[in-house]
């Protein structure tokens, strides 16, 4: 239980810390994590606002989707609308802890477009390799955005789905916040610079160093923070 506590814990802080950085608001948009051990996700109770939310809200299921009795209050609620592309992710993709979807405003310009941002900017190339994929418009029944996000999914933490929104994720669902805040501020960054004219993606070889460096050297041994 103690995993559970920890993991709701982490589930809570990565929905507030999206709703802090000005990624959702009132209640659109969630977070998610899932304790591997045994196969229990944690997600965002469906139509609650950012403000109301707690740790005891947050819902719990198995990857079926069933709910689970854990004895919070979160066990009587529903879970977000958008559980289902969750636990796909999941199920899809071992190496996932962590998944974040949100509206954001600069991201989600280029997804009504059905435009994917390329590296324009070290910070893409950093984080996100070569380019952050867009896929075609999907509608949202069963799998259909689970399965459009693992068709165009990259070495990037993000994917964009046109007219909708972003998904990003993560070994954790701290990661997972971090690529949303990232590729919200990239977003903005490139919107701006399209304003003023064309711009033109670093060359392959420059998006394979910086993407590299990030990846070896930066940083702290053991922390996922960056700067």
């Amino acid at each position: 239980m103690d995993r559970l506590k920890n993991l709701r814990e982490e589930v809570f802080e990565a929905n507030l810390g999206i709703y802090r950085a000005g990624l959702v608001t009132m209640h659109s948009g969630n977070a998610s994590g899932i304790d591997r051990e045994s196969g229990l996700v944690v997600i965002k109770p469906s139509g609650m606002d950012y403000e109301k939310l707690s740790p005891a809200l947050l819902v719990t299921t198995d990857l079926l989707g069933r709910k689970i009795d854990t004895g919070e209050t979160g066990d009587q609620l529903k879970a977000s609308v958008d559980l289902p592309h969750h636990l796909y992710l999941y199920s899809h993709c071992p190496d996932l802890g962590g998944v974040v979807h949100t509206h954001s405003n600069y991201a989600t310009s280029f997804a009504v477009q059905g435009r994917p941002i390329p590296a324009y900017l070290t910070a893409i190339a950093d984080e996100f390799g070569p380019e952050i994929p867009c896929c075609p418009y999907v509608d949202n029944i069963g799998d259909h955005i689970g399965e459009a996000i693992l068709r165009h999914r990259n070495s990037a933490p993000a994917v964009l789905l046109a007219h909708h929104g972003a998904f990003t994720f993560g070994a954790t669902p701290r990661a997972a916040l971090k690529a949303a805040v990232m590729l919200e501020d990239v977003a903005k960054t490139c919107h701006l610079a399209l304003q003023i004219g064309n711009a033109s993606p670093l060359p392959a070889e420059e998006v394979r160093k910086w993407y590299d460096r990030y990846h070896t050297t930066y940083g702290q041994a053991g922390t996922e923070d960056t700067d």
